[in-house]
């Protein structure tokens, strides 16, 4: 009886109690969400609001129309990268006694003054893919503002925002608004993708900077003005905002016709063929053979080809 009340009294304080009780707390919420939505689009308000905010915003007249190859390739790098970034941030978060690091060689075309910093063989790989990720988002800058694409992303008006209250309002009542991304993408997720690209991702790369070994040892200047942990307080939860982001958006563009905006994307065109599900799915199949390959023995050797690897 008394190993059962501890074994009971342990679970109580354990993760999976608290799961046990946020699931369904969260189920309930949901639900009482989509019967408030609905409602609401019931009234005639709500009907009124949404016959003048259907949830979207007319793009400006020189908008391009569809999506080009280089941002079907840029998209796919991106969650190649993301998908490591993650992995390997969060294995750093939670690796009490790291058992393998990294020292950079200090010389080539990377050469300080100062001895290399040693750091964690996840925190090597956490930084390799970050500076992948940045380099491929360089490039999407690029390209986004010298083709146009940046209309898509970036609000022209300042009725995106009501709109996008109605667009959210459809979403919550699943009664989901048109879709017509190959043209042009709803308030809500023209919002989004804004937070996405242009608040998120530079947060992350300043305080991941900021926390970077090497930065955080020779750059104590800063930390009057932009304390260390700052930094960190900031950066986990930026993680958890792509994280969300992007569970919300896989969810969307499966539940939302899964193969015209897949082909959007993975094969550049706005038909209903299986072409883009055959990328995406090609896709998986090579991030799930990187997954599994990257073991430790993988990664110190390519590690060890930038620098010393030991314990």
């Amino acid at each position: 009886m008394a190993d059962t009340t501890t074994r009971l009294g342990n679970f109580q304080q354990s993760r999976w109690f608290k799961l046990v009780w946020i699931v369904p707390g969260i189920l309930v919420g949901l639900a009482l969400i989509v019967i408030a939505a609905r409602v609401i689009r019931d009234t005639s308000a709500g009907q009124a609001f949404l016959s003048s905010y259907p949830g979207h915003t007319t793009l400006p007249a020189f908008a391009p129309v569809g999506f080009p190859g280089w941002l079907a390739w840029q998209h796919g790098l991106n969650v190649f990268f993301m998908l490591f970034i993650i992995r390997s941030g969060w294995q750093v978060r939670t690796t009490q006694r790291p058992t393998a690091f990294w020292t950079r060689n200090n010389k080539g075309l990377v050469k300080t003054k100062g001895q290399p910093v040693r750091i964690s063989l996840n925190l090597w790989l956490h930084i390799t893919t970050d500076t992948l990720w940045v380099l491929n988002g360089i490039v999407f800058y690029v390209l986004v503002f010298t083709t146009g694409q940046w209309t898509r992303i970036i609000p022209t008006t300042w009725g995106i925002f009501p709109n996008a209250v109605s667009a959210g309002l459809q979403y919550a009542s699943l009664n989901w608004p048109t879709e017509s991304g190959w043209s042009n993408y709803n308030a809500l997720q023209t919002i989004s993708y804004f937070i996405i690209v242009f608040l998120a991702a530079p947060v992350a790369i300043v305080t991941g900077i900021r926390m970077a070994p090497g930065f955080a040892a020779k750059f104590k200047r800063f930390d009057k003005v932009f304390p260390l942990p700052v930094a960190r307080r900031v950066h986990y939860p930026t993680m958890i905002v792509f994280v969300v982001f992007i569970v919300i958006h896989v969810t969307l563009v499966l539940a939302t016709g899964a193969l015209n905006n897949l082909n959007h994307m993975y094969a550049v065109n706005n038909g209903g063929s299986w072409g883009g599900f055959a990328v995406f799915a090609g896709s998986l199949i090579v991030m799930a053979a990187a997954w599994i390959a990257a073991s430790p023995l993988v990664l110190r050797a390519i590690a060890g080809t930038m620098g010393r690897v030991g314990r």
